[in-house]
């Protein structure tokens, strides 16, 4: 089954150059995102861990692509150095921007906008932003699901798990570019 966006899509949201900031998820949290993503979108699952992206898709765009790898470690270290742990809760599910992608939002307000701020304005050169800050995981991207299994991902909920904690502690940042090359950055 495919709809007309899907098309679209491809060409739009297909990862060009430039280089994502995201915070992975770990812990119960992580393996409850990565079997969902598993069980409505494997392409998904096998292709990234779960995360959520702190610049690159929303707020500022990706960071310029030939950002010498230096440069950006700096960057990130001084942020992650100086950015004490933070609890996130998850939100219900929601389609992304009028699209058939079904994201789990998480508050943008509060430490994550602080964090956010940070990396816009760290130095580095960033491209423009398609949509306003919204911190999210992804749950289904590339694949067009069917209403039913779009129903069960926007019904689900992760209040069971101590999803509160999410990420458990907050300790890395991951730069990675469109290539799929990564910069791992520890606190």
């Amino acid at each position: 089954m495919s709809s007309s966006i899907d098309a679209e899509l491809s060409d739009k949201w297909r990862r060009g150059p430039g280089i994502f900031v995201v915070i992975d998820a770990r812990g119960p949290a992580g393996e409850r995102i990565h079997a969902i993503q598993h069980a409505y979108h494997p392409k998904l699952a096998n292709y990234l861990p779960p995360h959520l992206t702190l610049a690159g898709s929303s707020g500022v765009g990706p960071i310029d692509a030939k950002t010498p790898r230096e440069q950006l470690r700096d960057a990130m270290q001084e942020i992650a150095a100086t950015t004490p742990p933070m609890t996130l809760a998850f939100k219900a599910p929601i389609r992304f921007m009028q699209t058939d992608i079904i994201v789990l939002p998480v508050d943008h307000h509060g430490p994550l906008r602080d964090l956010h701020e940070r990396i816009a304005t760290c130095g580095l050169s960033f491209q423009p932003a398609r949509f306003a800050f919204t911190p999210h995981v992804t749950l289904s991207f590339f694949r067009t699901l069917t209403p039913q299994q779009r129903r069960e991902l926007l019904a689900m909920r992760l209040e069971e798990l101590d999803c509160a904690a999410y990420p458990e502690t907050f300790d890395r940042l991951w730069a990675q570019a469109g290539s799929g090359a990564t910069v791992r950055v520890e606190s």
